[in-house]
């Protein structure tokens, strides 16, 4: 079978809700990285064969089919580039990247842009679903679903506490945890490690327009006694605010590329994918199937964890991490260095090629060889993705 390589891999900075990423409208933030894509590459725009843009909340301003609009937006794509919006929950632009290497590894397409995006100030995290109910029809939650899971809701928040109670992690070591992710992302982006995934967006502010490069939502004074401060979701509960992901406005996007294209480009690869990987489980604890998909991923693939120079496991709740470390027995110090979504933001849609962003510039300023990247989804699903740094 063809390998699959990727060649560039960008993102933005994070947006806090309301934040400086507030006035960006989500098909322009999308188109930026696209942008940014191809001009640092130096591709024709008329040699990208496909978009694959991932966005879990698809209505309002991104309705209407996100990821077209975000190339008839960008400004060096031309009109001629297709491209579809897929939702696979909070995996929805990894799921980008694995349909972008699977167009390539099977000699359908040379090259493929896997992208995501996510306001989740202008269109709010639930919105597409509470908009129905409101209206009286009702809730995802079907007949049948009801027959099979009788009065079970699949909420996350409550994933997130079952997590926690199964694998026996309590409330001081969740907010620990989140003080070591707010820690590593300020240590990070002190040093200036973000600076080449980064693609600069222009905000307008009283003073002028200023160019948006550093993470919002990094609290660089944050203490142990500030997380543990924060009012519980739950009474009895561990997780909070302070311990889970920040809602996030932002967008990123990955060059999947051939064999073929590298040569007939002249490109030079980041990174090959090693091996894909979608697994289902649970969907009411739902936010485990991550340690299980990277069982399965680690054997397809014929390695061990130890073989995995670093880790990125998205931080939708503390526990994920935890858990997932605990389980595959994975060294803390290869696990989300840069930080993670608790301090860098969590977009939805566009968290898959984000987290794929820095785990290639994280392996190439520490020379590592082999990254895996996971991230628990809705439903019970998870995606592991397993690169090569070249």
């Amino acid at each position: 079978m063809a390998e699959a390589y990727i060649v560039e891999a960008v993102r933005t900075a994070g947006g806090k809700r309301g934040g400086k990423l507030a006035g960006w409208h989500p098909v322009d933030m999308a188109a930026s990285v696209l942008d940014a894509v191809v001009a640092r590459t130096g591709i024709d725009g008329a040699a990208v064969e496909d978009v694959v843009m991932g966005c879990v909340m698809q209505g309002g301003q991104q309705a209407g089919q996100v990821g077209r609009n975000a190339v008839l937006a960008a400004r060096n794509l031309p009109d001629s580039v297709p491209a579809v919006s897929i939702d696979r929950q909070c995996g929805s632009s990894q799921q980008s990247i694995q349909f972008a290497a699977q167009a390539v590894m099977s000699g359908t397409q040379d090259m493929v842009i896997a992208a995501g995006v996510e306001s989740m100030t202008r269109v709010p995290m639930g919105s597409t679903a509470t908009l129905f109910m409101k209206e009286g029809l009702g809730n995802y939650k079907s007949p049948r679903l009801e027959e099979k899971y009788p009065g079970l809701m699949f909420s996350q928040f409550m994933g997130a506490e079952m997590l926690a109670r199964k694998h026996g992690f309590d409330r001081a070591q969740l907010d620990a945890f989140a003080l070591e992710s707010h820690r590593r992302a300020a240590a990070a982006t002190q040093r200036g490690d973000f600076s080449d995934e980064i693609v600069a967006l222009e905000i307008e502010t009283p003073e002028g327009i200023v160019l948006h490069t550093i993470d919002e939502g990094i609290r660089y004074d944050a203490t142990l006694e500030s997380i543990g401060s924060v009012k519980l979701i739950q009474e009895g509960g561990s997780i909070s605010a302070a311990n889970a992901s920040q809602i996030c406005d932002g967008a990123s996007a990955v060059l999947v590329v051939s064999e073929r294209a590298l040569k007939d480009h002249g490109l030079t690869p980041l990174a090959r994918i090693h091996n894909l990987t979608v697994t289902g489980g649970d969907p009411v604890i739902m936010l485990e199937e991550p340690l299980f998909a990277t069982d399965r991923a680690l054997k397809r693939a014929g390695m061990k964890i130890e073989d995995i120079d670093l880790y990125e496991v998205n931080e939708a709740f503390a526990p994920v991490p935890l858990a997932w470390l605990k389980h595959v027995g994975g060294d803390p110090a290869r696990i989300n260095v840069n930080g993670g979504a608790i301090a860098l933001g969590h977009p939805l849609g566009a968290s898959g090629t984000k987290l794929m962003a820095t785990l290639i510039h994280a392996l190439r300023k520490s020379g590592g060889r082999y990254g895996l990247q996971t991230m628990c989804e809705g439903g019970g699903i998870a995606n592991v993705t397993i690169i090569e740094r070249l």
